[in-house]
C-alpha cells in the first residue's frame, strides 16, 4: 500500500441503470426472476457500492499486484430504482487496520436514498491469491 491510505477519504461514483441491471436480469436461467419487477437488482447495488469502494482506495495500491477484495457487507436496499435512474454512490473510509478496510457507503437514485450501510476489504497481493485460487479450482475439479 502506498501512503496517504487514511480514514477520511471519500469517493463518489454514478451509474445509470440499464434493463440489464434489473432483477429478471440477475439471474435469467431461473424463472421466478424473469416474473420480478424490472428495477435495479440488489445484486448489482452490491456491486456498485464495492467499485465505489474499490475507486476508493485504488490510487493507493500498487495496481494491480495489490487489490481489494470484499468479505462483508452490511446495508439495506429501500427503494426501487427503475432503469434510466442515474444512482450516484458515496463511499468514506471509515478504518483502516493493516489490510482490512472499513467503509460507510450510501447510494441515492435522484428521488430516494435507496441504500446505506457499511462494506468490509481486505488488502491482496494478486498473485498469491491467484495462485491459491487456481490450487482451489484444481482441487475442486479433480474431486467433483
Amino acid at each position: 500500500m502506498k501512503e496517504g491510505l487514511r480514514a477520511g477519504l471519500e469517493h463518489e461514483v454514478s451509474f445509470t441503470v440499464t434493463g440489464n441491471k434489473t432483477v429478471p436480469a440477475l439471474y435469467p436461467e431461473l424463472p421466478s426472476f424473469l416474473d420480478m419487477p424490472e428495477v435495479f437488482a440488489t445484486g448489482f447495488m452490491v456491486g456498485l457500492l464495492e467499485w465505489a469502494c474499490l475507486e476508493l482506495v485504488k490510487p493507493y495500491l500498487d495496481w494491480p499486484r495489490e487489490q481489494t477484495v470484499g468479505t462483508r457487507v452490511d446495508f439495506s436496499h429501500t427503494a426501487a430504482t427503475p432503469p434510466g435512474f442515474t444512482v450516484t454512490v458515496k463511499a468514506r473510509l471509515e478504518e483502516v487496520d493493516g489490510k482490512r478496510l472499513v467503509f460507510s457507503v450510501s447510494a441515492h437514485d435522484g428521488v430516494d436514498t435507496i441504500s446505506a450501510g457499511r462494506h468490509e476489504r481486505f488488502v491482496i497481493d494478486a498473485g498469491r491469491f491467484n495462485a491459491r485460487l487456481a490450487e482451489k479450482s484444481a482441487k475442486g475439479l479433480t474431486s467433483a
